[in-house]
């Protein structure tokens, strides 16, 4: 019995121990290759849609299709295990969608004005 709670009272310290740190550059870099990646994606998601002629509700729906497979192939370039290059998987699935938004919208605007009303 003594044996027994003491290799629990060893397991609970070495958990304590084995807590995750993070570079601060090293995510400072993964930050902003999301936000570059996701501003590119939506950039050329936003030509693609206006040259495909996607107006209203399908524009949005491509916009978030886009944004679904970026955050996917962040990680699978991150080989899924998202906790190593990032404190919160919320990170990965969610910065930068607002701004690339904007870019979206109006890179979709202008590329359908080109090509379906000029």
């Amino acid at each position: 019995m003594a044996v027994d709670s003491a290799s629990s009272e060893k397991k609970s310290s070495n958990a304590v121990n084995e807590l995750l740190t993070f570079n601060a550059e090293n995510m400072q870099s993964n930050m902003k290759t999301i936000y570059y990646s996701r501003t590119f994606l939506s950039i050329i998601g936003g030509v693609v849609a206006g040259i495909l002629g996607f107006t209203g509700l399908k524009g949005f729906v491509f916009y978030l299709l886009l944004m679904a497979l970026t955050s996917l192939g962040l990680i699978a370039k991150a080989s899924f295990s998202t906790h190593s290059y990032f404190d919160s998987w919320n990170r990965v699935l969610l910065d930068g969608f607002l701004g690339g938004l904007m870019s979206f919208v109006l890179f979709w605007t202008f590329a359908y004005d080109i090509v379906h009303i000029f």
